[in-house]
């Protein structure tokens, strides 16, 4: 298993049929982002899509970015599109996406951390606690978690 940037790779066209596979409408928003060149109008500049690959397959996949589902200046940055195929479910591969998107925010000199979802008790084994609820873009309730770094 690897860790990549999928916007340093040179795979960028392989990668995307990996993340149109993903029966997840969240994941088809990512892959029209990336198709239309618009990343950074929806998420921020500088946003980093991780893709843990085994090979050629896409087993998992996550961003950090500056912006997310929730219109919250003062809250950044957030990981977002977290996402693993079914047939890796269970064995923890979008822990390790996370803890890496953890380490290379902390790197940038982050010292916190968000992720917005409408899951329960599936972040805070990852270190994340949940701060509110809060109005995402699309009109709906999502939950905030915050992990300090």
């Amino acid at each position: 298993m690897e860790i990549t940037n999928y916007f340093t790779s040179s795979s960028k066209e392989h990668w995307k049929k990996e993340i149109g596979r993903a029966v997840w409408v969240a994941a088809k928003f990512l892959l029209q982002m990336l198709n239309e060149n618009s990343v950074e109008k929806h998420i921020g500049k500088d946003a980093k899509l991780f893709l843990l690959t085994d090979g050629t397959k896409l087993v998992s996949f996550c961003t950090l970015a500056e912006k997310d589902e929730i219109e919250a200046p003062g809250l950044k940055p957030w990981i977002g599109f977290v996402f693993t195929f079914p047939e890796y479910r269970g064995k923890h591969y979008a822990g390790k996406l996370i803890a890496h998107a953890c380490k290379t925010a902390s790197e940038m000199g982050e010292n916190v951390i968000y992720i917005s979802t409408d899951a329960t008790g599936l972040y805070e084994k990852y270190g994340f606690t949940f701060q509110c609820i809060m109005d995402s873009i699309w009109g709906e309730k999502a939950r905030v978690y915050k992990k300090v770094l």
